[in-house]
């Protein structure tokens, strides 16, 4: 069965298997301990640090290991904001971040503290110049992804890095979906990392700290790793991260080049056989991996369930597969389509034979799953248009508001509205990303005594 969501996991790599199993023999003693089997375990974990620190492109003694990436995200924003909390107490980030970052601002804004999100363009990257401008006096720390772990697309860490430098504003980078391709450009002044990215095990997360940052770090104090990581080290895990880390470094050229043609071929096919799809990100800019696109007049969680079937394990953005039934912070955010999202995260090794059956299998599904929804065929214009028309889709999720604005654009005439009228919050994105893939006008949100009405003119 061919999985597709090594953006959220990628397969135990073979190395990190037998790293694994040595180090539950070798490495089960306490480390800080000085008799045999402590002074054993020590080397273990002195080389995993120093492998790690190599990949990341920092001192050992700048990196420590934490029991996941989430925790590095979180012990990495508060002991920075604590470290300069003389500066001020605001932080600056960009609206795609992961949201173990989003979650660490809400905290900290409700502790007193405050926080600006960074706006993207359509191809879910910031503007250095918007991000600096962002900056302020009592910026304490600036937070940006190495790139995108629902798009792919690749953040200008290097020139926000420089900006912040001026500033005087130390930047972490989350560099989670990408480490394993690469180490990241720029002179930022903290990192985070999850191993289950690259094929090390769960439960295994990376914090570097240059030096010179001024860091308090928030939890107890305690005697391992530095302070900034309480608890006894899950020295085996930390064996196989460090060691598959390295494995897939050495894979990582040839395998990007394949995989970037993978991805390519499925960047144009789906464009070409599904019609009414939007593939998002940065065509060019982005991780040679992943590619995310969205269908119109889709249900997201059948069509996932419908590529399950066929053997396909991929992943969604969409508001139809989320229990708050709100759609992607990352697509609202870039003003794109959320209805119908489909995420295709390629692991090494991925065979082309599988990526060309899903290409085989995807517009069926696709069909199929809007016969089913009663999306339109074709929009042809009435004989005898109305004036203007108001579709009632109050109580009904997505992507139905849409299907019904679709079904009845063709019956007004051109200069003409459609008002829909809705409660679902994935309309207030899609119904705009609708009008600019049709090209139709968007004439904007009314307020309804139900939901919101969303006025639609007619172009063509």
């Amino acid at each position: 069965m061919p999985y597709f969501d090594a953006a959220s996991a990628a397969p135990l790599h073979p190395v990190a298997r037998q790293a694994l199993l040595a180090a539950l023999d070798e490495g089960w003693a306490d480390p800080a301990r000085l008799y045999r089997e402590g002074r054993r375990a020590r080397l273990l974990l002195d080389a995993a640090r120093e492998a790690a620190a190599d990949a990341v492109g920092c001192r050992p003694d700048e990196l420590v290991f934490t029991s996941s990436g989430t925790t590095a995200v979180h012990a990495g924003i508060a002991g920075a904001l604590s470290g300069r909390r003389r500066v001020g107490r605001h932080l600056a980030l960009s609206a795609v971040e992961h949201s173990s970052v989003l979650h660490t601002a809400a905290a900290h804004e409700a502790a007193g503290g405050s926080f600006t999100e960074v706006p993207v363009g359509r191809s879910g990257a910031v503007d250095p110049a918007a991000y600096a401008g962002a900056l302020r006096p009592d910026t304490a720390l600036a937070c940006l992804q190495s790139a995108n772990h629902e798009v792919g697309t690749e953040q200008p860490v290097a020139e926000v890095a420089a900006l912040c430098a001026e500033a005087g504003v130390p930047l972490l980078v989350d560099a989670a979906q990408s480490l394993g391709w690469g180490p990241v450009a720029g002179g930022w002044s903290l990192l985070t990392a999850s191993a289950h990215k690259w094929g090390g095990p769960a439960g295994v997360g990376l914090l570097a700290v240059r030096k010179g940052v001024r860091f308090a770090p928030q939890s107890p104090a305690g005697e391992r790793e530095s302070g900034r990581a309480p608890g006894f080290e899950n020295l085996p895990a930390i064996v196989a991260a460090a060691a598959s880390l390295r494995a897939v470094r050495d894979e990582a050229a040839a395998e990007a080049v394949r995989l970037r043609a993978l991805v390519g071929r499925i960047r144009s096919v789906v464009a070409e056989r599904v019609g009414d799809v939007e593939v998002v990100g940065d065509p060019e800019r982005r991780l040679p991996h992943l590619v995310t696109f969205s269908c119109l007049y889709v249900d997201g969680e059948t069509l996932l369930h419908e590529l399950d079937r066929h053997d396909f394990s991929v992943s969604s953005g969409s508001s139809c597969t989320s229990s708050t039934l709100e759609p992607s912070h990352v697509l609202k955010a870039m003003g794109v389509l959320s209805e119908g999202n489909v995420r295709v995260s390629l692991p090494l090794g991925t065979a082309e034979a599988d990526v060309d059956r899903f290409l085989e299998v995807l517009p069926g599904v696709v069909a199929e799953v809007r016969e089913r929804l009663g999306a339109p065929v074709s929009t042809p214009p009435s004989a005898s248009p109305a004036a203007s028309l108001v579709v009632d889709a109050l109580g009904r999720r997505c992507p139905i508001p849409v299907i019904e604005l679709a079904k009845v654009i063709g019956e007004v005439p051109v200069g003409a509205t459609v008002t829909v009228l809705a409660d679902d919050e994935a309309a207030r994105l899609d119904i705009p990303a609708w009008c600019e893939m049709r090209e139709q006008e968007y004439v904007g949100e009314e307020p309804a005594d139900r939901g919101s009405a969303y006025v639609v003119r007619r172009l063509s």
